[in-house]
């Protein structure tokens, strides 16, 4: 016969086993529940990257001030576009809002540096009549140029579609942009360290009494560093980058790419020389973007 202490022992051992078992089932909810949070946040936080992050057009304005620029280039406007990855996370609906946007700004000039399209991306015959198509209307009051990005040495699209357009290719070359007057700019164009397609010393071969005013196409802006050893430039505009496509605000690109390793956010002053580097449009390798939507840049070049 059980006595009332054993009974009460019993009962005891019976309310403990309860709570314990209550515990454990709050302990479980609560991890199920912060689980559950956590698996949110990272499923929602790749979902904005992916769809909301690589949505939209941003326009960077900046205003280049250089006393080196000639008179009557005062106030030229110069938009500069780079890396769309076509079809990666820019498609069609993204290239005619482009196009349209630029001829809305009605720039002097416009440069492309780089990476038109992705080695690992399939582009159509139709894609590159369409890119073709989109690209030559693109309106400028002095001229439109291009160099190839890395990705463009793997594939033929960017000679089939830039030589159909109004584009100058002005990989390791350069050419004389004259305005109103009679003193003009030099645009030098460098091809891609990263393809062992450099000649900088072919892109300034020109020989000129006096300095010119020069801006310098480069896809990798690493190369600003072997270009400015031997050779004055008054702005570099370049690409390759996407100022890292993952950037936290107050400290920029939280990775960088080779060739992008030392220059990968927006703007650097190297001495006298003003360098900016495009976030781009598309995207390369991550089909991600975490504040840096895609992006043109508008310069505003002025003496002062």
């Amino acid at each position: 016969m059980i006595t009332r202490t054993e009974k009460s022992e019993q009962i005891m051992k019976e309310w403990e086993l309860e709570e314990a078992k209550k515990a454990k089932q709050k302990k479980i909810l609560k991890y199920t529940i912060l689980i559950s949070v956590i698996v949110l946040v990272v499923f929602g936080s790749f979902s904005y990257m992916r769809f909301v992050g690589t949505s939209g057009l941003f326009i960077r304005e900046y205003r280049v001030v250089n006393k080196n620029l000639p008179s009557s280039f005062h106030g030229l406007k110069i938009i500069h576009f780079s890396d769309l990855h076509y079809n990666s996370t820019f498609y069609k609906e993204d290239l005619i809002k482009l196009v349209k946007k630029i001829n809305q700004l009605r720039p002097d000039l416009v440069v492309f540096t780089g990476d038109l399209t992705d080695k690992d991306t399939v582009i159509t015959e139709e894609d590159q009549k369409f890119l073709k198509e989109q690209l030559s209307k693109i309106e400028t009051h002095l001229g439109a140029y291009a160099i190839r990005g890395n990705h463009d040495y793997q594939t033929n699209h960017f000679d089939i579609i830039f030589t159909n357009t109004q584009f100058k290719i002005l990989d390791n070359n350069y050419d004389l942009i004259y305005s109103k007057g009679t003193e003009p700019i030099l645009l030098t164009g460098v091809g891609s360290t990263m393809q062992n397609d450099l000649n900088i010393e072919q892109a300034f071969s020109l020989k000129t009494e006096q300095p010119l005013f020069t801006i310098t196409l480069l896809h990798e802006p690493d190369t600003i560093t072997d270009i400015l050893k031997n050779h004055t430039v008054d702005l570099a505009l370049a690409g390759h980058s996407h100022n890292g496509q993952i950037r936290i605000p107050g400290l920029g690109a939280i990775y960088s790419v080779t060739g992008a390793k030392k220059y990968p956010n927006e703007y650097y002053k190297i001495s006298k020389t003003d360098l900016f580097v495009s976030g781009g449009l598309g995207t390369s390798k991550y089909k991600l973007r975490l504040f840096d939507h895609p992006s043109i840049n508008l310069y505003r070049v002025v003496q002062k």
